[in-house]
C-alpha cells in the first residue's frame, strides 16, 4: 500500500514557529498582526492563498513570504515538535511493508531539514514538497510529484493508495488523483472541514491510522 502524508498539522505541530515567523514578517512589512486563531486558520495551504485572507495586498504577498522565510528557515522551522504517537505509527507501517511518502505544500527547502532534524526521513521512500518559486505549490501538484517519483522507481499506483492530512486541501488534492484521504483531527483543520471536502475516514489520534489502514487490502 502507498500512503502519502502531509507534514504540518499531520506529523508535526509546526504552529509555534509559523506563528512567530509570520507575525514577525507582517510587522516588518507594515501589517497588523492577526490573532493566533486567524493565523492558525491559514496554516497548511500555500501562503499565496492564505495571506490575502489576513489582509495582505496581492502586490505584497511575495515580499511578506520572503521576509517570513528569513526567520523561518533558520529559527521557526525548528520551533516545532512531532505529535506524540506519530513515530510509532510510521515505524509500524514501515514494518508492515507499506510504501510511505511525504506530500507537503511546505517548500522542500524547509520541509526536508525538518524531517531530517526529527529523524523522520528514514521512514519515507519518497519526499515531495513545494518549490520556492511557487511553480509547484498546490497540493494536487505536490501529490503528482510524489506519484511521479514512485513511478520512476518502478512502483505503480494502485487502488489501495491513501493520503493522510489535516486540511481540506489534502482531501481535495487526493481526490484529484483518485486517492482516498483520511482526515486527521489533531491538526489545523476541523472535522467539519474534512468531512465536507470528502474525507473517506477520520482519525482522532495517531494510532487510529493503523486500524483504519489495516482494514484495507495489502499492496
Amino acid at each position: 500500500m502507498m500512503i502519502l502524508f502531509d507534514l504540518d498539522g499531520t506529523l508535526c505541530d509546526s504552529e509555534p514557529g509559523i506563528q512567530r515567523s509570520l507575525a514577525w514578517a507582517l510587522e516588518q512589512s507594515g501589517y497588523p498582526v492577526p490573532s493566533d486563531s486567524t493565523i492558525r486558520s491559514i496554516i497548511g495551504p500555500p501562503f499565496t492563498i492564505g495571506l490575502p485572507r489576513v489582509g495582505v495586498r496581492p502586490e505584497d504577498v511575495d515580499r511578506v513570504i520572503a521576509t517570513y522565510r528569513e526567520r523561518y528557515q533558520d529559527v521557526g522551522a525548528f520551533e516545532n515538535s512531532v505529535y506524540p504517537g506519530i513515530e510509532d505509527v510510521l515505524h509500524e507501517l514501515q514494518r508492515q511493508g507499506h510504501l510511505l511518502a511525504i506530500a507537503t505544500s511546505k517548500p522542500e527547502a524547509s520541509a526536508f531539514p525538518i524531517l531530517d532534524h526529527f529523524n523522520l526521513s528514514r521512514y519515507f521512500t519518497v519526499r515531495a514538497g513545494a518549490t520556492l518559486d511557487n511553480s509547484r505549490s498546490a497540493k494536487a501538484d505536490v501529490i503528482q510529484h510524489a506519484l511521479n517519483q514512485f513511478t520512476a522507481r518502478g512502483q505503480q499506483l494502485h487502488d489501495a493508495a491513501w493520503m493522510i492530512g489535516d486540511r481540506h486541501h489534502d482531501v481535495e488534492g487526493a481526490i484529484r488523483h483518485n486517492l482516498r484521504c483520511i482526515g486527521v483531527t489533531w491538526g489545523y483543520g476541523t472535522p467539519e472541514e474534512l468531512s465536507k471536502a470528502g474525507a473517506a475516514a477520520m482519525a482522532h489520534q495517531p494510532k487510529d491510522l493503523l486500524s483504519l489502514l489495516q482494514a484495507q487490502p495489502a499492496s
